[in-house]
C-alpha cells in the first residue's frame, strides 16, 4: 500500500472496483471523513460488565479452529452476548484487504477484527480503530511485555494481543548441537551437507523477519524510537555480509532462496539437514514425520557477543470504529486474554500464549513440551519496525537482502539502496 496522507489509503485494484461497482458491504455509510488516530473513541473497560446483544469477529481463514472455538466458548460462558466469527479472506493478504474495505467503506459488519501485529500502524492511523489503551493497561498483568508492543502506535494501543509467535531453531540432536549463537550455528551447518541450515530466503515478509532475527541480536536497528531510519549501519553490513558468506560456504543451500515457511519445513522432513528456523506450529508437523523423536528445539540464538532477539509475529483483537456494540467487544477480548483461556489456546490450538503463567502450566507442557523454549523466545523478541508504512519498508528490506544473497548486489550498495527506499516510504506518508 501507499499512503500519501493520514486519510487515503489506497485499496487493491479488485476492491476499487468493487467500490466503484456500488458492492459494499451493507452498513456502510457517508458522513465526516474518518478521524486519524490523535481523535480516536476509546474503549471502556468498565462497560463489559453491562454488555449484551451480539458481536461479530472477522478474520482470516480458521486452520485451527481458534477463532471459531473462542467465540463459541465465550458465549457459553458469558451469557449475555453472543459471538460468531466470520471467514473475511483464505489468506493474510485476503484478509487485509477485505477488512480494509470494511473499514474504510464505514461497515458495521464485524465488530472486532483479527489483526495482524504489522497492521496496528496503518490501521491506527487512518482512524478505523478504537484506542483500547485503558483495556490493555487494564489487562497488564496478564499479557507478555514484548506482545503488547505490538498493539502500539503514537504512545497508545490500538488492540489486544490474542497470540503471538516467535521464531524457533529445529535441530537434528545426532547431527549437530543446540545453537547458541548464530555464528556457531552457521559454523556446524557448514561442517556436511547434512548439517546445512534450512530457513525462509524467499522474497518476501519472511525473508525481512529471518533477517531483522539476526540484526536485532547483532545491535542493529531499522528505525530508532524517535522514527528515525537508522539501517545503513556496520550490524546491517555485517549481518549481511553474514548470510551471504553462509551461503557461500555451504551453511546453507542455494535452494533456500525459494523457500518460504511450508517449503523450508519440508525440506527439513527430508532428514538431509541439520538446523531449520521456522514457527511453533512446526513442532506438531514434525512429530508425524519419521524425525518425531530425533529433533530438539531451541529458541533462537545469540549474536556472538550480543544477546538473542526475535520478531514477534501473532494476531491481535481489534475493535472496529464503526462496531454497534463495543461493550460486547470489550467483554469478548476481556475473556480472551484470561489466564485460563490462554492455556487453551496452547492446549486445544498449539498457539503461543501471550499470558505467560500458561508456558509453566503442566497441562500445556504435556502438550507442548517446548514451552520454555517459546517463551525465551517471545519474551526475547520485539516488534518489527512501527510505521503506518510498514509494507513499503518491507519490502524494501527483503528486496535488498535478497538481492545481496543472490549474488546481485554488494552488501554495501544494498545497505544504501534500502536506507533511501526506506526514507523515501516514510516520506510518502
Amino acid at each position: 500500500m501507499q499512503g500519501n496522507s493520514r486519510r487515503g489509503v489506497r485499496l487493491t485494484a479488485a476492491a476499487a472496483a468493487a467500490m466503484a461497482a456500488g458492492l459494499l458491504m451493507s452498513g456502510c455509510g457517508g458522513g465526516a471523513a474518518t478521524p486519524g488516530a490523535a481523535n480516536a473513541a476509546a474503549a471502556d473497560p468498565a462497560s463489559a460488565a453491562g454488555a449484551s446483544g451480539s458481536i461479530n469477529i472477522c478474520g482470516g481463514k480458521d486452520a485451527s479452529g481458534i477463532y471459531k472455538g473462542t467465540a463459541e466458548a465465550f458465549t457459553t460462558a458469558n451469557g449475555k452476548v453472543t459471538a460468531k466469527y466470520t471467514e473475511i479472506g483464505a489468506t493474510t493478504d485476503e484478509a487485509r484487504t477485505q477488512a480494509v474495505q470494511r473499514l474504510e467503506g464505514k461497515s458495521s459488519e464485524c465488530d472486532i477484527f483479527l489483526t495482524d501485529v504489522i497492521w496496528t500502524s496503518e490501521f491506527a492511523s487512518q482512524g478505523w480503530l478504537l484506542d483500547q489503551t485503558k483495556l490493555v493497561e487494564a489487562n497488564m498483568d496478564r499479557l507478555i511485555p514484548s506482545t503488547v508492543e505490538t498493539a502500539k502506535y503514537e504512545d497508545k494501543y490500538w488492540a489486544s494481543p490474542f497470540f503471538t509467535n516467535a521464531g524457533l531453531v529445529y535441530y537434528q540432536k545426532d547431527k549437530v548441537a543446540r545453537p547458541e549463537t548464530w555464528q556457531q550455528l552457521y559454523a556446524e551447518a557448514a561442517k556436511s551437507p547434512g548439517n546445512s541450515f534450512v530457513y525462509q530466503g524467499k522474497q518476501y515478509e519472511g525473508l525481512t523477519v529471518n533477517f531483522l532475527e539476526m540484526l536485532y541480536s547483532a545491535g542493529g536497528e531499522v528505525l530508532d524510537d524517535k522514527g528515525v531510519v537508522t539501517i545503513d549501519s556496520p550490524e546491517t553490513r555485517e549481518v549481511l555480509d553474514f548470510m551471504a558468506k553462509g551461503l557461500k560456504d555451504g551453511s546453507a543451500e542455494r535452494a533456500v532462496l525459494t523457500y518460504n515457511e511450508d517449503p523450508a519445513r519440508l525440506a527439513y522432513e527430508s532428514g538431509n539437514f541439520g538446523y531449520q528456523r521456522n514457527w511453533p506450529h512446526v513442532y506438531r508437523l514434525l512429530n508425524a514425520t519419521p524425525l518425531a523423536g530425533t529433533f530438539g528445539v531451541a529458541p533462537l540464538p545469540a549474536w556472538e557477543g550480543g544477546k538473542a532477539s526475535g520478531v514477534l509475529g501473532g494476531w491481535n483483537l481489534a475493535i472496529s470504529a464503526h462496531s454497534t456494540n463495543p461493550a460486547g467487544a470489550v467483554a469478548f477480548i476481556d475473556f480472551a486474554t484470561t489466564p485460563d483461556w490462554q492455556k487453551h489456546v496452547a492446549m486445544e490450538f498449539s498457539q503461543a500464549p501471550v499470558n505467560e503463567a500458561a508456558y509453566s502450566d503442566a497441562a500445556v507442557l504435556a502438550k507442548m513440551p517446548f514451552a520454555t523454549e517459546l517463551l525465551a523466545s517471545v519474551k526475547g523478541s520485539k516488534p518489527r519496525p512501527i510505521s503506518p508504512v510498514y509494507p513499503q519498508i518491507s519490502q524494501a528490506i527483503y528486496k535488498n537482502v535478497y538481492a545481496v544473497l543472490s549474488g546481485t548486489a554488494s552488501a554495501e550498495d544494498a545497505v544504501k539502496t534500502m536506507a533511501e527506499e526506506i526514507k523515501t516510504a516514510k516520506a510518502s506518508f
